[in-house]
């Protein structure tokens, strides 16, 4: 088997159509896949179907954007195997992705006030099917540049970091209401790479609410992030998995299945068992 549990669609911020994914994962061996797209479930049925035309086991996911509240940092929770309605889910995240569509289009207004040529309409059909546009969607109408080249770093810095025109961010999902939510809906909650946003002190708190799994395989992860993920899952019980994290044009290159997921027995007993 080669599972990758970790990779992203245009259903957000991801450059490639479910179906692009589905023949590239295809190409690499992949024989396990979950779409993570952010804060949203609406993909689903299209990659179920593309999933049967490959032959590639699809695992239902999501990432959720969450926050943690005590510390003062971003925790992004995975989840996998939720029911198809995913009623609880949606609920927390419907809200949060109407609020990150608002701030996108303040972004776009004062990136248009700040001297740069951008045409909403336009970003609106390069996001689709996704309905809320990305900071990476804006990109795309503003370089040409490779998302890891030194232009589009320093655009994107100057755009949205610090005092930048269209800084400034969204109210995040709490991080305990979204392992709740994934719980209610019959999933796997998991903590997405905790070494790239340091969350790891909150994975104890998270348990307590039903956590059950925890990010070990990412391409942000070092040796000592490996060895931190194998000792809290070996205490806490939790499942371990992985992958690419691929977005396409709008992230790092990488193929998908280059970055699998561990254990990977232990992850489908667990998902089919809940």
């Amino acid at each position: 088997m080669k599972a990758d549990l970790h990779v992203h669609s245009r259903y957000s911020d991801g450059s490639d159509l479910v179906e692009s994914v589905m023949k590239k994962a295809s190409e690499q061996g992949v024989t396990d896949i979950s779409f993570v797209d952010h804060d949203t479930v609406k993909g689903l049925p299209e990659i179920i179907k593309l999933g049967e035309k490959y032959g590639i086991k699809v695992i239902p996911g999501i990432e959720i954007s969450a926050y943690d509240f005590n510390r003062n940092r971003k925790v992004h929770v995975l989840g996998y195997n939720y029911l198809p309605d995913a009623t609880h889910i949606q609920k927390i995240c419907e809200p949060l992705l109407e609020r990150r569509q608002a701030h996108s289009i303040w972004q776009i207004e004062h990136i248009i006030a700040a001297g740069y040529e951008l045409d909403i309409e336009a970003i609106k059909e390069t996001a689709k099917p996704s309905e809320t546009i990305y900071k990476q969607h804006i990109m795309h109408h503003l370089t040409d540049a490779d998302y890891s080249s030194s232009e589009y770093k320093q655009l994107y810095k100057r755009l949205f970091k610090g005092d930048g025109v269209a800084a400034g961010d969204i109210e995040y999902i709490d991080a305990f209401e979204a392992v709740q939510a994934i719980v209610a809906d019959g999933g796997l909650a998991v903590v997405a790479h905790p070494g790239q946003l340091n969350s790891y002190d909150l994975i104890p708190e998270l348990v307590e609410v039903g956590l059950g799994g925890i990010e070990r395989n990412h391409l942000d992860h070092t040796d000592e992030d490996y060895q931190k993920v194998e000792v809290i899952a070996e205490k806490y019980g939790l499942i371990m998995t992985g992958g690419t994290d691929f977005h396409g044009l709008y992230g790092v290159t990488i193929e998908i299945g280059a970055i699998v997921s561990p254990s990977f027995q232990r992850v489908v007993k667990k998902v089919n068992s809940i």
